[in-house]
C-alpha cells in the first residue's frame, strides 16, 4: 500500500511482518526529508521467504526440517549470527540485538537433546527410539570424535580419579583435548547444550536481577528469558542451590547452558565489572526474605515497585554480614595500631625506656578506641 507523506511516501510489506522484528528504514526524500520503510528482517537479512513469522527454529537457522546433526545446526548459527552482526550499528542496533538472541534461543533449543525432542514433538515429529550407539559420557563422546584413543581412557579414568577431577578437567590437565571439545564432550554426558559465549548478548535486564556475588560464588552467567525459563550459561551441572537462588530471584525456573570456564570467568568480569551494576537492593538475598516473611513473591513484587533512586543504601540501613565482619576487622587492625602507637610514644619520652608500670596505658587507650569505633563506625 502507498500513501502519500509530508515529503515523500510510506511503503509497508503486503506481508504483516512479526512484532518486535520490524526495522524503520529511512532514505531522503527528493525535498531533503525522509521517508519511512519498513522491512522483514528475516527476508531481507536471512533471505527467508515470506511466510509464518516469525518463523520455526528450523527455518530461523536456515536448516531442514528435523536437522539432528548438532554440528551442522551450530555452524549454520555462527555463520548466520556473523552475518546479522554486520546490521549491528546505528539505527539497526537494537533490532539486531533482538535478532540475533532469537537465533541463539533457536540454536540452544535444538542442541538441547530433551528440548528438541519437545520442540520436534510439538511440530508433528513422530517420537523415535532413541540410538543405543549415541555417546552417552565424557569419554565415549571423545573416542567417537577420535580426540582420545581408546587405550588412554583406563588412564584418563585413574588420573581423575586420584586428583578429584571429573573428566572433561582431567583431559585439560594432560593436555590430551582442546577445552572446546572436552566441555562439548561434557555436555553430552549432562544432556545440556554447549554455547560459544562469544556469540551471545545477554539481556541487560536479566544480568541487572542477578548479582555479582551470585554469578561469581556460582561460576555461571544469566542470558536471557526463553519458553518460561531463564537460560543461564554454566561451566558444570548447576546446584540445587542455585536453581533455587534463580527461582526467588526472577520467579521462573532456570534452565543451564554449558559453556567452558574461561569463557564463563571472563564473560563475567566484562558484565559485571565493578561499579556497573547497582546491588544494594538486589545484593539482598531473597532466602533470607522469604524465611522471614513466607511470602517471597511478595519481596519480590515490592522490588519491582521500587524507584531507581531506592536502589542505593541508605545511612540508615543495617550493615550486611560481610560488611559487618569487614568493619569489625578495620577496627581491630586501628585499636592495635593505636596501643602500638601510644607504646612507642611512651617509649621515647621516656628515654626509649617502658616501665611496666605504663603498659596499662597504651592497653587501655587501645580498648577505647575499639570500644568508640564498635559504637560507631560497626553500627553505621
Amino acid at each position: 500500500m502507498v500513501s502519500s507523506g509530508l515529503c515523500g511516501f510510506e511503503r509497508r510489506d503486503k506481508q504483516k511482518p512479526a512484532a518486535g522484528i520490524i526495522i524503520k528504514k529511512r532514505w531522503p526524500c527528493s525535498t531533503g526529508a525522509y521517508g519511512v520503510a519498513e522491512i522483514d528482517v528475516y527476508k531481507e537479512w536471512l533471505g527467508i521467504p515470506e511466510g509464518d513469522r516469525p518463523p520455526d527454529n528450523y527455518t530461523l537457522l536456515r536448516l531442514v526440517m528435523f536437522e539432528d546433526d548438532v554440528e551442522k545446526i551450530r555452524g549454520n548459527y555462527r555463520k548466520l549470527n556473523a552475518h546479522v552482526r554486520k546490521y549491528a550499528t546505528g539505527q539497526y542496533l537494537l533490532r539486531s540485538q533482538e535478532l540475533l538472541n532469537e537465533m541463539a534461543k533457536a540454536m540452544l533449543c535444538l542442541t538441547d537433546p530433551d528440548g528438541k525432542h519437545e520442540y520436534d514433538v510439538s511440530l508433528g515429529r513422530e517420537p523415535s527410539q532413541t540410538e543405543d550407539d549415541a555417546p552417552k559420557s565424557t569419554l565415549q563422546y571423545l573416542v567417537s570424535k577420535n580426540l582420545i584413543k581408546r587405550s588412554q581412557v583406563a588412564e584418563i579414568e585413574h588420573f581423575a580419579e586420584a586428583r578429584g577431577l571429573n573428566h572433561r578437567d582431567a583431559v585439560i590437565q594432560m593436555k590430551l583435548v582442546e577445552p572446546v571439545d572436552a566441555t562439548r564432550a561434557l555436555a553430552v554426558e549432562l544432556r545440556l547444550p554447549y554455547v560459544d559465549l562469544e556469540d551471545m548478548l545477554p539481556e541487560d535486564n536479566v544480568l541487572d536481577q542477578i548479582p555479582r556475588r551470585v554469578v561469581k560464588k556460582h561460576s555461571c552467567l544469566p542470558l536471557f528469558e526463553d519458553r518460561g525459563h531463564l537460560l543461564v550459561a554454566c561451566i558444570d551441572e548447576p546446584s540445587p542451590a542455585l536453581e533455587d537462588e534463580i527461582r526467588l530471584r526472577c520467579g521462573i525456573p532456570m534452565r543451564a547452558v554449558l559453556a567452558m570456564p574461561r569463557a564463563v570467568n571472563q564473560a563475567i568480569a566484562k558484565y559485571y565489572a565493578p561499579g556497573m551494576r547497582e546491588e544494594s537492593v538486589v545484593d539482598e538475598s531473597p532466602s533470607n526474605s522469604s524465611t522471614k516473611t513466607g511470602k517471597p513473591e511478595k519481596a519480590k513484587g515490592e522490588k519491582k515497585a521500587a524507584p531507581a533512586p531506592a536502589a542505593k543504601k541508605s545511612k540508615s540501613a543495617p550493615l550486611s554480614a560481610e560488611e559487618a565482619q569487614q568493619r569489625t576487622a578495620i577496627t581491630a587492625i586501628i585499636s592495635c595500631w593505636a596501643t602500638i602507637g601510644s607504646s612507642a610514644a611512651l617509649y621515647f619520652l621516656n628515654e626509649q625506656s617502658l616501665p611496666l608500670g605504663y603498659m596499662p596505658i597504651p592497653i587501655a587507650l587501645g580498648g577505647i578506641v575499639f570500644a568508640v569505633m564498635k559504637a560507631t563506625y560497626c553500627k553505621s
